[in-house]
């Protein structure tokens, strides 16, 4: 019986230890940055989620901006698959991804757009090659649950628009376009906007973190799941009915997720055009979690599901300035 016990106690010992290395290694501390980018070098298209339209003229100008700055756009097999809602099977998909990780010619893989369907493939992907030739994820939206899978294998990663995002021509699209070739460039981030009267001003420093709010949302409890604390945390989201957004907001706090952070910063926020206004708008939502905090709080950040999506990079440190009047973003 007492070797029984001994038995019994060495099991839990070792879950234990078990549980206690998975926390402490699912995500890392400091957050490496791929190459930076050169003239010259190979960008790939990849669509891990929904399916890109060939009739559409995205792609061609993202061929042309890509061209146009020196780099060299590159297509996988086949970028214009489509099953269903998807840009192909999960297998095809998954395929496709990997070997954009797996490539050592490839200096950053921009994904076409974004829709649903990443999260199908996340949990069979290897890291193994990617490691010893990292390169840059661009894209956002479904893309979160990606730039979820750089964050926690300790890699930069860049939320940005996508070709998708050049379907319709747009002169308030200059300042996002001209981001994206900073961060090309290898040049730091600097953006000034007037402030919101509902932020909470203040200073912060600290890694940025975060996506859309529904992705967010939908990896709460599994090994994708973000750890912000002492972090800059980054939401934003389109589409959604205020209900829903209020809901979603309540996971977060109730996660824990407004508990310890550097700072927070909300980006677009769109509604459904049908939207049932429950009593309180999407800065009232957000304020009731955080206003007792003691961390700056931006609004109406320029990123996101909006014409004006500027260029963040996940992983990397920033330095917010939020006074009365303005705010000062620099990374």
């Amino acid at each position: 019986m007492k070797k029984l016990f001994i038995l019994l106690i060495s099991i839990l010992l070792s879950a234990c230890h078990t549980t206690q290395n998975f926390t402490s290694s699912a995500y890392s501390n400091s957050w490496l940055a791929p190459p930076s980018l050169r003239p010259g070098d190979s960008i790939l298209y990849v669509a891990p989620a929904g399916y890109v339209d060939k009739e559409k003229l995205y792609m061609s100008r993202a061929d042309s901006l890509l061209k146009s700055w020196g780099y060299i756009p590159v297509y996988p097999k086949d970028l214009f698959r489509k099953h269903y809602i998807f840009a192909g099977t999960d297998t095809q998909r998954l395929n496709e991804l990997q070997a954009a990780l797996d490539r050592p010619d490839i200096k950053a893989i921009w994904c076409a757009r974004g829709g649903y369907g990443s999260v199908h493939i996340i949990n069979d992907l290897s890291f193994k090659k990617f490691k010893n030739h990292p390169k840059w994820l661009i894209g956002f939206s479904d893309i979160t649950v990606l730039h979820n899978l750089w964050h926690k294998h300790g890699f930069q990663s860049v939320h940005a628009l996508m070709p998708i995002s050049l379907t319709h021509p747009n002169t308030h699209r200059e300042a996002a376009l001209k981001s994206l070739h900073k961060f090309f460039k290898g040049e730091p981030l600097y953006y000034t906007f007037p402030a919101d009267s509902l932020n909470i001003s203040g200073k912060a420093n600290g890694v940025v973190v975060g996506g859309n709010l529904s992705l967010l949302v939908s990896l709460l409890g599994s090994p994708f799941q973000l750890n912000v604390d002492d972090k800059i945390l980054f939401i934003e989201d389109v589409g959604e009915y205020s209900y829903s957004y209020d809901k979603m907001l309540f996971a977060l706090k109730n996660a824990g997720y407004f508990d310890h952070l550097k700072g927070l910063i909300i980006g677009g926020m769109g509604l459904k055009k049908d939207d049932d206004f429950i009593g309180e708008n999407i800065r009232q939502l957000i304020l009731k979690h955080v206003k007792n905090k003691s961390y700056p709080v931006i609004f109406n950040f320029p990123a996101g599901h909006v014409v004006d999506n500027r260029v963040i990079i996940f992983g990397r440190k920033a330095n917010i300035n939020a006074t009365p009047h303005q705010v000062i973003f620099e990374q």
